[in-house]
């Protein structure tokens, strides 16, 4: 049975669109969950039923992204802000250094939680250019008794994203994908470790997929919270305490529609059609809309853009929001619009909404 209802233009940042196939489903099997007579919520984690959900999301994960088989892959709890902590109090010790790129408010808040446990530095700092890029790779000197370097994939507020990562030889990089994991090839293999809520691209919220080196783990801190240690999760097949089963039921269907479309090779084409039908109307406003990261950095996830005056930009976001599009507004701590265009936001929605920015254009330009 299809959701007879009119779906709305959702450009939210978080948790964001999920696709509509995926939902149907859900809503056909939420009483009823494959003849068990329960919901998938009421299935308990140890349960046949629920393992096979669980490892075949985790298969299609592993599939999806081609991760080599000495990685894990862990389904954990806290979003990425518990992983701003977990990672260095696992990977750093007292008196050690790490890196971090700062690239957006998320790497910031990253660094701010590893000054707990070592001494970490940044190694690029975007603040004074507020964010509107990406640094070049040949700006990046990496010191190499670093315990890691970390970085930021994907900059939801600022509209910014890594077209490629930096090769740092031996030294562990780590990265919070959360917000673009899914929306394009990339090599599993240059990281040590990968963390990403799944709220933009993966699934409901509640859910973080951390993908791990199975060597960096056994070289971890012992003296932590059990519940904090990712030996802890790797050894019990992230079942070492009550998972969130829904939420890793609805990113296992999520993946299972992915694979259907043509996997991430086609997902990438479509995200950059989408992104390009809006770029493309700031591009030719003549400063009428103002994007706010530099061309080469842009993001294909997270569109960020200005009005040429404060006043109109109320008056588009309210004329916005009348005519249905969700989630507009730029992030509360810089203002401005965003259109948040992840996977599953279809490319009717992003070009309905470039016709809407045309026409505002016309009528108030």
């Amino acid at each position: 049975m299809s959701l007879q209802v009119k779906r709305a233009y959702n450009f939210n940042a978080g948790p964001s669109a999920l696709p509509l196939a995926v939902l149907e489903k859900a809503q056909q099997e939420l009483v009823n969950f494959r003849s068990t007579g329960m919901s998938v919520m009421e299935l308990s984690h140890r349960s046949k039923d629920y393992e096979e959900v669980h490892n075949q999301a985790k298969d299609n994960l592993i599939e999806l992204l081609s991760i080599p088989d000495d990685y894990e892959v862990l389904f954990l709890q806290g979003g990425a802000s518990l992983q701003f902590s977990m990672v260095p109090m696992n990977f750093l010790q007292p008196g050690q250094k790490a890196g971090y790129i700062l690239t957006g408010s998320w790497s910031e808040k990253a660094l701010k939680e590893a000054k707990l446990f070592g001494n970490p530095y940044e190694i690029f700092g975007g603040k004074e250019s507020q964010y509107r890029r990406i640094p070049n790779l040949d700006e990046l000197l990496f010191d190499p008794a670093d315990a890691y370097v970390h970085l930021t994939s994907n900059n939801t507020i600022y509209g910014t994203e890594w077209r490629e990562f930096p090769n740092i030889g031996d030294i562990p990089l780590v990265a919070d994908m959360s917000s673009d994991i899914l929306s394009k090839p990339f090599e599993v293999s240059q990281f040590a470790l990968i963390y990403a809520g799944a709220q933009k691209n993966l699934g409901p919220s509640g859910v973080t997929v951390v993908i791990i080196r199975k060597d960096w783990i056994e070289k971890a801190n012992t003296n932590i919270p059990t519940m904090l240690k990712y030996s802890t999760h790797a050894e019990k097949n992230s079942l070492y305490n009550t998972p969130p089963t829904f939420g890793i039921y609805m990113l296992g269907e999520v993946l299972n529609y992915t694979k259907k479309l043509g996997g991430i090779a086609e997902i990438a084409k479509r995200n950059e059609a989408k992104a390009k039908v809006i770029y493309d109307v700031i591009d030719t406003s003549n400063g009428f809309y103002v994007g706010h990261a530099e061309p080469e950095s842009r993001s294909l996830m997270n569109i960020t853009f200005r009005l040429k005056d404060e006043a109109l930009e109320k008056k588009f976001l309210a004329e916005a929001k009348e005519e249905g599009f969700v989630g507009v507004n730029g992030h509360r701590s810089v203002g401005g619009c965003r259109a948040s265009v992840y996977n599953a936001v279809p490319y009717e929605t992003c070009k309905a909404f470039s016709e809407f920015m045309e026409q505002f254009q016309k009528v108030n330009g």
